[in-house]
């Protein structure tokens, strides 16, 4: 597979510059960061999670793990991580577990942590296991010019 139809057409649409960057196969956000060399703090890892009203997708660093009371706290929903089909419902041209941060082209209200932001560029899944994008953190703010920002990570690492 390559790079998610959609995740193409919303990096057109914004006129996004960016580039690619291939890698062996990988299962997790931190295995992924290893294969392409890259620090785990600059790759954007998307955890889709789900309420009565609907998908929410959560943008934080491939280091963080999401502290779910905050992001309930701060979208005032009462979220749980989503099932399995939901994932597949919301993200259907991506791999599962390959996730782009640009949730809002899925239709997705989207939160971006902003500890993803404290360096250069940022590195995320183009919707495969292979293939991450590699833009600047400018860029990446325009890209995600729609997504509502918080504080809602913690390092783990």
């Amino acid at each position: 597979m390559t790079m998610s139809t959609t995740l193409a057409r919303c990096l057109s649409k914004k006129q996004s510059q960016f580039d690619t960057v291939r890698h062996p196969y990988s299962l997790s956000s931190m295995a992924t960061a290893q294969a392409a060399h890259i620090p785990g703090d600059r790759l954007a890892k998307t955890v889709l999670l789900e309420d009565s009203s609907g998908y929410v997708a959560a943008v934080i660093p491939s280091t963080h793990h999401l502290k779910l009371s905050e992001i309930c706290e701060q979208t005032g929903r009462k979220l749980s991580l989503a099932h399995e089909d939901g994932v597949r419902e919301v993200f259907r041209d991506c791999d599962h577990g390959a996730l782009p941060p640009v949730g809002m082209a899925y239709g997705t209200q989207t939160w971006l942590d902003d500890s993803l932001l404290t360096h250069p560029d940022v590195y995320f899944e183009a919707g495969d296991h292979q293939e991450l994008v590699h833009m600047s953190t400018g860029q990446f703010l325009d890209l995600m010019a729609d997504a509502r920002r918080g504080h809602f990570a913690h390092r783990i690492m």
